[in-house]
């Protein structure tokens, strides 16, 4: 009984003792480094936000550095902008779609900005199509497409099949409108 008295104090002693080192002896240091590790880890996250924000910026800068003209009468902000329908031309021709008709239409002038619609009519298949759609979004000119309408008329489609025409290929007019941002003009300008 002696034996377990003296192993019981002895066991609880060494208990005492250890949750004493651990508890006011230990050093700080520990503990000070899980909390830098954690403010550190957090400053990362914070750097890495940081850098991708900075690109997103870099981005929308060029986004508006091409699309920003210094009055309504810019040649960029100008009706049937010939660099736009030749842009336009090339990717129906990349994308392998028959142009029908390409038509600008009145430009609608704000202070702030010029909006130019343009009916657009090609001859193309959905996979085209939407190919087209996803050039036109990835653009650095600012392209809205306002409407879209396909032909999916069955007698043509079948006319299509008796001429030994390609039956995929359907008859699709889009609206789009080009946004051309007006720089205002300063203080000392006016």
């Amino acid at each position: 009984m002696k034996k377990l008295i003296v192993t019981f104090i002895i066991t609880l002693g060494f208990g005492l003792g250890f949750w004493y080192y651990y508890s006011f002896s230990l050093p700080e240091k520990p503990r000070q480094l899980s909390a830098k590790a954690k403010q550190l880890r957090d400053l990362n996250e914070q750097l890495i936000s940081a850098e991708i924000l900075s690109r997103e910026l870099d981005l929308v800068a060029k986004l508006i550095a091409k699309n920003l003209a210094t009055s309504a009468q810019d040649s960029l902000a100008e009706d049937a902008h010939l660099g736009f329908m030749n842009y336009i031309t090339d990717l129906l021709r990349a994308n392998k779609m028959e142009l029908v008709k390409l038509e600008p239409g009145k430009k609608e002038t704000k202070p702030d900005y010029v909006r130019t619609p343009y009916t657009l009519i090609v001859n193309c298949t959905y996979k085209q199509f939407g190919e087209f759609i996803n050039t036109l979004e990835k653009s650095e000119r600012l392209i809205t497409v306002t409407d879209f309408d396909i032909d999916n008329d069955v007698k043509k489609v079948a006319q299509r099949a008796k001429a030994g025409g390609d039956i995929n290929i359907r008859q699709m007019q889009m609206k789009i409108s080009t946004l051309t941002l007006i720089k205002k003009k300063s203080q000392a300008q006016i």
